[in-house]
């Protein structure tokens, strides 16, 4: 049996989308676990739709958590995780099955998505992993390290049961810092270490865009992915190659989201009544990306020194 666990929080509007794209797929011996992570909007109400479907509603712990509930309560050997406002590909299953079943060694295989939007129109398609197919040279966590683009969103990742059960699920806290919404990220870096990963580089899920995705939240995903890349250097230490890549990497991270949480930044700068929230984006990129947060700093500073060097000018005049 094939176990989809489907999170939600707040997302019941797209959430029949998400069991109907289970519905569709070519096979029939799956279970579906709805868990409503503490959501305002009631999924209840959709997931009662089906009586199939298994609900469970848990009080808000975040995404990781969530997850972690599903697994405990999930007994397919195969487990996909997908997220309330997302959707499967009619194929999705039939290949990761298949890939698993071909590569037996293998902890989880995983393809590619395509982003679509609210209403489902198409976006982009996801451009192929740099280590589709047989390419991994087999140092599996190498691999998945500097491929920046492998892995967009859970729903592209089928795992066997049996790793769960030699690595633990989904963390919510590295030390202090909550990295839930980097959760699955953390996870792909902790299995890599120790198993086989395959990637067959079908397209097989759609990842919703829209206002509210957690994605969308650049402070918060600046500081759980940098957390997580930091994390990775004692793997990395005392390897001139290893650390090379970590390095690249972080630098990479810190930068995209950075600039991400920049133009956040400056749209709050911008709004009334916003100041609080503009401050604690202000101290995550002053944390999390300095030379970013410091390279606006400087562009903000030559443009009010040029609009005081051109008012100067004419009043002179």
């Amino acid at each position: 049996m094939i176990s989809v666990i489907i999170t939600c929080y707040n997302q019941a509007h797209f959430l029949g989308d998400a069991v109907e794209s289970v519905f569709a797929q070519s096979r029939s011996d799956i279970e579906i676990i709805v868990v409503d992570d503490g959501s305002a909007d009631n999924p209840s109400e959709v997931a009662h739709l089906y009586p199939e479907v298994r609900f469970i509603r848990q009080e808000n712990q975040g995404v990781a958590a969530a997850r972690n509930t599903g697994i405990q309560n999930s007994s397919g050997s195969f487990i996909v995780f997908l997220d309330g406002d997302d959707r499967l590909l009619p194929h999705a299953l039939e290949v990761g099955l298949s890939s698993l079943n071909a590569h037996p060694e293998c902890a989880f295989a995983f393809g590619r998505c395509k982003l679509i939007t609210s209403d489902g129109a198409h976006l982009l398609t996801q451009p192929k992993s740099r280590i589709n197919g047989d390419y991994f040279n087999g140092d599996y966590y190498l691999d998945l390290l500097q491929d920046d683009c492998s892995i967009w969103m859970p729903a592209q990742v089928m795992y066997r049961r049996s790793v769960f059960e030699s690595v633990a699920g989904f963390n919510k806290f590295l030390g202090n810092t909550n990295i839930s919404d980097a959760s699955d990220l953390e996870f792909y870096f902790r299995i890599a270490k120790t198993f086989p990963i395959y990637c067959h580089d079908k397209v097989i899920a759609e990842w919703r865009q829209h206002a509210t995705n957690t994605s969308h939240n650049s402070a918060t995903m600046l500081r759980s992915v940098v957390t997580v890349y930091r994390a990775q250097w004692k793997h990395v230490k005392g390897n001139e190659h290893y650390e090379k890549v970590y390095k690249r990497m972080l630098r990479y991270a810190r930068t995209f989201y950075g600039e991400q949480a920049v133009e956040k930044l400056r749209a709050l700068v911008r709004e009334p009544n916003c100041y609080q929230q503009a401050i604690r984006y202000a101290l995550v990129l002053l944390r999390y990306s300095p030379r970013v947060f410091a390279t606006h700093a400087n562009r903000k500073l030559q443009c009010a020194l040029s609009r005081r060097v051109k008012g100067n000018s004419k009043r002179i005049r």
